[in-house]
C-alpha cells in the first residue's frame, strides 16, 4: 500500500487590517446629563472654548444618540478586530460622563492611530433626512491630515449609502460633505479624522432605521469596509 500523503498546509489569510490602528470615538455618553458642572466647562478647541461635551440629541421616543453611537461604535470594534486591527476607543461603556472632547483627541492622536472616526446621529430639523460626514479645515494642528481625511470621507460617503440604505444628507453640507472648523475632534486630529451624522434622530423616517439593531450593524459594516478600502488606497 501507498503511504498516505500528508496534508497539504495553506497559509493563513492574510487579515486586511493585520497591523493598523483605528481610533473610535462614540460621540456623547449615557450618563452625561448627570453632571452638568462637569460636561460644561470649557475646554480649548482648537480656535475656541466650547463646553467639554454635550448630552447628545435622542429620538422623539427618547432613545438616545449616545446609546446609538455605543452601539455602533460596538459592532465597528468587532469588525475591525476580526480584520486584525487594534482599536483605540475614547470611552469603553454608555453609563458613564465624558471624557471631554479634547480628550478624546488627544487619547486618538498618541495612540498613532492610522485612520479615525467620530461616530453620531444629528438633532435636525424634522423634515431633514440622511447622513453627512463633516472633514476638518485647515488649521496648524491638523494641516498634514486634511487632504486624507477629505479622501477618507468619499470613501465612506460611498460605503455608507451603498451599505446602509440610508439617504445622503438633504440638508447639511453638499452631497453629505461638509467642512468644520468649530469641531475640537477634528480642530485637534493629527490623524486622518472625520465625524459621520448616521442620520437625523428628529426625523421620524430616519429615526426608524436608527433605532434598530439591523441598521446598527450595517452601518458598522460600512464604517469598516471605508476604512479598508482608504487604507488599501493610500
Amino acid at each position: 500500500m501507498f503511504a498516505a500523503k500528508p496534508p497539504v498546509a495553506h497559509p493563513a489569510r492574510a487579515l486586511p487590517l493585520s497591523g493598523t490602528v483605528i481610533g473610535i470615538d462614540p460621540g456623547h455618553n449615557g450618563r452625561n446629563w448627570s453632571a452638568p458642572s462637569f460636561i460644561n466647562h470649557l475646554v480649548w478647541n482648537g480656535r475656541a472654548l466650547e463646553p467639554c461635551d454635550t448630552t447628545g440629541t435622542a429620538t422623539n421616543a427618547g432613545y438616545s444618540e449616545a446609546q446609538f453611537n455605543w452601539n455602533v461604535a460596538s459592532y465597528l470594534t468587532a469588525d475591525l478586530k476580526a480584520d486584525g486591527a487594534k482599536v483605540v476607543l475614547t470611552r469603553h461603556n454608555n453609563t458613564s460622563v465624558g471624557p471631554c472632547i479634547n480628550t478624546r483627541s488627544r487619547i486618538i492622536d498618541r495612540a498613532h492611530a492610522n485612520v479615525a472616526i467620530d461616530i453620531h446621529a444629528d438633532g435636525g430639523p424634522v423634515s431633514g433626512r440622511g447622513f453627512a460626514i463633516l472633514e476638518p479645515v485647515t488649521d496648524p494642528i491638523n494641516a498634514r491630515v486634511v487632504g486624507a481625511s477629505d479622501r477618507f470621507a468619499r470613501v465612506l460617503r460611498s460605503s455608507f449609502a451603498s451599505g446602509t440604505g440610508m439617504p445622503v444628507s438633504n440638508y447639511d453640507g453638499v452631497n453629505g460633505l461638509q467642512p468644520r472648523n468649530d469641531l475640537a475632534g477634528l480642530n485637534l486630529t493629527t490623524v486622518p479624522k472625520v465625524l459621520i451624522e448616521c442620520g437625523n434622530m428628529r426625523n421620524p423616517t430616519d429615526a426608524a432605521m436608527l433605532v434598530t439593531a439591523s441598521f446598527q450593524r450595517k452601518a458598522a459594516a460600512a464604517m469598516a469596509a471605508a476604512i479598508i478600502k482608504f487604507l488599501h488606497r493610500r
